[in-house]
């Protein structure tokens, strides 16, 4: 009885919520469309190459593009309506000028329906606004491109539910966790030299590192769990937003290596250069090659990171849960991390759409990272149910293992710490053009020994305009 009332209360709250942002889609046309459908915001694990690959179809590229954003990232139309077609002429009229707009809201409802710390319904959201602008098109300067990226979230974490090192939910706690306020996470220009190598510089964000075809998306186009959005070894040494620097290579439009040294600290809520590497450095360097294993498509990644800040806490961060105890003094930090994805099967009508495996696995420094390694692996991509072509869906699995150096302090704050590992099984559906629903079921076993098991149901709801 309780899962089937929380499912209602589901349904009831997103309906509520998506007739509640209907109205700012309305005033798209009246703004001059400051927020359009996707467009190819380009990154990798800095951001680094950004164009508007997409400007005509007002669609992401593939796995195949130049963007390093995710393979599903927006799905064709359905149906369309005369609101978004007459947004969609100003936004390609707007692109033909070399800016282009992208922007989404997404809104959760989830709860532990079993197990876990605390059951109840949580509902929660996150709002991502994107500028592209060509700098060849708009002032005539020629390989120049600049993102800008605003976010902010709202509602109610799922954080403390489960019990869970890794937040179920992670769109819901980004930029900064408990702050309804607007924040400026991407300035980032971009200086390409060549077809295959450019510089950046400005202040980006690293969700994007770690590209998976079918297991990144940021939280809010495939899976919600920060386990399959990116690698969470390296969450203890890379800020999610602060300034850095670094240049990039890409064979046939595609970086396959990206080296960026970034400040040690978190900036998201300031302009960061007044902390700019008072703390030390970040060094991350990445490389990811495109694969034609069994005739299809696939990549294999690996990266790494290197700190040389000064770690004497286990300090809060939205991207991983843990409590604040004081470590040994270390003064530096690393991280190795390796990722593939691999199509088994390729639409030979459109080689855009497909499904295929994925994997993740990575080590880290146990005297300063929680989590000593890590792994995980599923399958995702394209719906194979006759008629539904541009539905995804993904099934994943995780195990992490807990830094033997660091389970005593722990063990001392939590109770008891072993390792933990978990399940995510989530649909997509295209409904329309401008709006997606995605089923979430997720069944988590927590490192916290003293805590149950615990089953967590959700939906997810976003609006792209």
């Amino acid at each position: 009885m309780e899962s089937n009332a929380l499912w209602r209360d589901m349904v009831v709250r997103l309906t509520i919520g998506i007739i509640g942002v209907l109205p700012v889609t309305m005033i798209c046309c009246d703004q001059v469309c400051q927020a359009s459908v996707n467009s190819c915001g380009c990154s990798t694990t800095s951001g680094a190459v950004s164009d508007s690959c997409a400007a005509e179809s007002g669609v992401y590229s593939d796995a195949g593009n130049s963007c390093g954003e995710s393979l599903f990232g927006c799905i064709p139309p359905l149906t369309s309506s005369p609101l978004f077609d007459s947004c969609s002429d100003v936004q390609k009229s707007l692109a033909d000028s070399g800016i282009v707009f992208n922007a989404n809201v997404a809104q959760f409802y989830m709860g532990v329906v079993d197990g876990g710390i605390n059951q109840s319904g949580r509902y929660s959201g996150h709002g991502d606004y994107i500028a592209n602008i060509d700098g060849d098109k708009l002032l005539g300067m020629k390989g120049m491109f600049v993102k800008v990226r605003a976010e902010h979230r709202f509602g109610q974490s799922m954080a403390g539910t489960t019990g869970t090192f890794f937040p179920p939910n992670v769109a819901a706690d980004l930029p900064v966790a408990d702050s309804e306020t607007l924040y400026l996470t991407n300035v980032l220009f971009t200086q390409m030299f060549s077809e295959t190598f450019g510089v950046f510089a400005g202040k980006l964000d690293t969700l994007d590192g770690d590209q998976n075809a079918f297991a990144s998306g940021r939280g809010i186009r495939q899976f919600s769990n920060v386990a399959f959005v990116a690698t969470p070894i390296g969450l203890r040494t890379t800020p999610y937003s602060t300034l850095g620097a670094g240049f990039v290579i890409l064979q046939d439009l595609e970086p396959v290596f990206t080296f960026s040294a970034l400040n040690a600290t978190d900036t998201a809520g300031t302009v960061g250069i007044s902390e700019l590497f008072r703390d030390g450095v970040v060094l991350v360097p990445e490389l990811r090659l495109p694969t034609t294993f069994f005739g299809l498509p696939g990549h294999q990644l690996i990266g790494g990171t290197w700190s040389s800040r000064n770690y004497v806490s286990l300090t809060q961060d939205p991207r991983i849960i843990l409590p604040s105890v004081p470590i040994a003094r270390q003064n530096d930090s690393w991280s190795l991390y390796y990722n593939f994805d691999q199509f088994l099967f390729v639409d030979k009508n459109d080689p855009k759409r497909g499904w295929g495996l994925f994997g993740r696995a990575g080590i880290a420094d146990e005297k300063t990272n929680p989590i000593g390694w890590f792994l995980s692996g599923g399958v995702g991509g394209n719906s194979m149910i006759p008629g539904r072509k541009d539905d995804t869906f993904g099934a994943g699995f995780y195990y992490s293992g807990t830094s033997s150096n660091l389970a005593p302090l722990l063990s001392a704050a939590l109770g008891g710490v072993g390792d933990g590992y978990g399940t995510e099984l989530y649909y997509n559906v295209a409904v329309t053009k401008w709006f997606s629903l995605t089923g979430d079921a997720q069944f988590l076993t927590p490192a916290r020994e003293s805590v149950d098991s615990s089953v967590l149901l959700g939906l997810r709801g976003v609006v792209s305009f």
